[in-house]
């Protein structure tokens, strides 16, 4: 039995669709379909039941998928030992950053380390959803925490800043947006967390205003803002790096949270990735007043 077919009924049995399995998995639905056949040809059982909702687990299916996660498990294990032991500064190092303006920061600020080791081929995503790194979905994470909240302790964590909130309008708005002009009717924009807003609004010099609309993204959020269309609370680490915004006058610098690095320690002694941490951290050492609302922004 090939492991690599049982990653895909994994896969397929988690998202109910060969389309979602493909996602995951980095392949085209028809390759996830393939596998699925040839998987339960050579076991000479059906794993799944097609239908046009979606694939359902057979019993036959429900009854190996505990196995199948512990041999995953111990795969992924076997995996991180290997790699662990990795002296050589090249190889591949994937690391996932929590939002774009996280990513644009360390792609910045990694090019003189990049440079210098050119055999080190570092994949960047941008995904906010919790990587599993015990299975290897990500090298490295950048992740938000909630102020107070410490990361798990399985893993390696340095903390790498703060997250703190300021609030911004459109420069090119502010006469009629200024919450601080007469004759003005400004409004704050939604995000799409309503407790996180509310509590955002609440802390805020003006939590009388009314709120509006609703955007899945900061980039989205950002658009909005930049239109005109309502005040906006950001992290300082990406509103003062956006020139349409500037700051209010009772601008409310508040700690949210905090920015980690997060590692699994079977990869502590891998160098390309042991050196890949240090130089992170670096970056973020060099942006800590941005990072703190002291505006300093230089991004190359």
């Amino acid at each position: 039995m090939n492991w690599n077919d049982l990653r895909f009924f994994l896969a397929l049995a988690r998202t109910g669709s060969v389309r979602g399995a493909g996602t995951a998995l980095g392949v085209s639905h028809s390759t996830v379909g393939r596998r699925i056949d040839t998987l339960e040809a050579e076991v000479g059982v059906k794993l799944f039941d097609r239908h046009r909702g979606g694939f359902v687990l057979t019993d036959a299916g429900k009854g190996i998928v505990a196995a199948v996660e512990q041999l995953e498990d111990q795969v992924a294990g076997i995996e991180r030992d290997l790699l662990g032991q990795d002296t050589r500064l090249a190889g591949p190092v994937s690391l996932t950053c929590c939002d774009h303006h996280v990513s644009r920061l360390v792609l910045h600020g990694l090019v003189p380390f990049l440079t210098a080791h050119p055999d080190i081929g570092l994949s960047v995503t941008t995904d906010a959803r919790p990587f599993d790194l015990a299975k290897r979905e990500a090298d490295l994470a950048i992740r938000i925490l909630g102020r107070g909240t410490a990361p798990p302790p399985f893993l390696i964590a340095h903390q790498l800043g703060p997250v703190v909130v300021c609030n911004y309008m459109a420069r090119a708005h502010a006469p009629t947006l200024d919450p601080d002009r007469p004759g003005t009717h400004p409004r704050w924009l939604g995000g799409d967390s309503d407790r996180m807003h509310e509590a955002i609004v609440a802390g805020s010099s003006y939590p009388n205003l009314p709120s509006w609309g609703a955007f899945s993204t900061i980039e989205l959020t950002i658009q909005a803002a930049s239109a005109g269309l309502g005040l906006i609370a950001l992290p300082t680490y990406v509103g003062d790096a956006e020139p349409a915004l500037m700051r209010l006058d009772k601008p409310d610098l508040r700690h949210m949270g905090d920015l980690w690095l997060l590692c699994h320690p079977d990869l502590r002694a891998n160098a390309r990735i042991r050196e890949t941490r240090t130089a992170i951290r670096s970056v973020f050492r060099d942006h800590e007043a941005l990072l703190r609302g002291e505006r300093a922004v230089d991004l190359g």
